[in-house]
């Protein structure tokens, strides 16, 4: 059963904070675990109380016991991420020991070319069961690609963005909503899609719609992407995200301005954003390797 505490602070991030489905689940898991390995191993029931008196070897015990479940650098950081999350919750004034997490090393997101891009969206079109699911999946993988949108961001679009204009407001991580411009070609690939789809949208129905009706499943893109990219020869990590990467790295290399495109992303931070600098050298690295004839 899970811990009173663990509940609340899942409440707490979806009511005040306002956090995603996935991070409640995944921050009241982890408080959960927490308190189970406290009552364990100090032996005694768990309240707000008892946790200022938290230690970073009670918190480097609980990371050793969680690191033995199997969990990686990354996993392990985000963990404890959580973890100092939950105490500073319980305990605002006293929100436990600072303890430093493993070093993860920061990956690079790889970017598909323009060719790629576009190749990848026409044959999971042309391999639709139906002509407006083609036209449906053509849509959504433009606005990954064409507006930087999350899959999660085009899959959330409802009838209220009919017609379309020049812009598109987007509601991103957050509930923040941020607008983006629509290329001609995205919003020609939305149009037709709309004209084909052969149930009725309203200003609160999902606009991308599954082949029953229902609201489309990212499951369901994620899956065409891998036939796709399969028949294509591309590899694992050409992904419905890799186009919102290459999308970003693609406008960063024609001279895009970070802080645009952080606008244009929805970043929260320019961290986040900076990120595709690094992507940047590291295609003009491979473009030097390729062509310089000294390389």
């Amino acid at each position: 059963m899970i811990h009173p505490l663990a509940r609340d602070y899942a409440e707490y991030l979806a009511r005040d904070r306002r956090r995603s489905a996935h991070t409640v689940r995944a921050y009241r898991g982890t408080a959960a675990r927490l308190t189970a390995f406290l009552a364990e191993h100090w032996g005694e029931a768990i309240d707000r109380a008892v946790l200022t008196r938290i230690t970073a070897a009670d918190l480097r015990a609980y990371l050793a016991k969680r690191r033995g479940e199997g969990l990686g650098n990354a996993s392990a950081a985000r963990e404890l991420s959580a973890v100092r999350g939950f105490l500073a919750w319980a305990n605002p004034e006293e929100p436990g020991p600072r303890l430093k997490g493993p070093r993860v090393k920061k990956g690079v997101p790889r970017p598909i070319s323009p060719d790629e891009a576009v190749a990848l969206a026409e044959e999971v079109a042309e391999d639709a069961a139906e002509p407006w699911i083609g036209a449906r999946d053509w849509a959504v993988l433009l606005l990954l690609y064409g507006a930087g949108l999350r899959i999660g961001e085009a899959l959330a679009l409802t009838g209220a963005i009919l017609p379309l204009g020049e812009t598109l407001r987007v509601t991103g991580k957050r509930d923040k909503t941020r607008i983006v411009p629509l290329l001609p070609q995205v919003r020609a690939a939305i149009e037709l899609y709309a004209a084909q789809n052969p149930w009725p949208i309203a200003r609160d129905d999902a606009l991308f719609r599954g082949a029953k009706g229902g609201t489309l499943s990212p499951g369901v893109v994620r899956k065409s992407v891998r036939t796709a990219r399969a028949h294509l020869g591309l590899g694992t990590r050409t992904t419905p995200h890799a186009l919102r990467h290459s999308f970003a790295t693609h406008l960063l290399g024609r001279g895009a301005d970070l802080r645009a495109l952080q606008e244009l992303l929805g970043h929260a931070s320019l961290s986040s954003t900076q990120i595709y600098t690094a992507v940047d050298a590291a295609h003009l690295m491979d473009v030097y390797r390729n062509a310089h004839p000294r390389a």
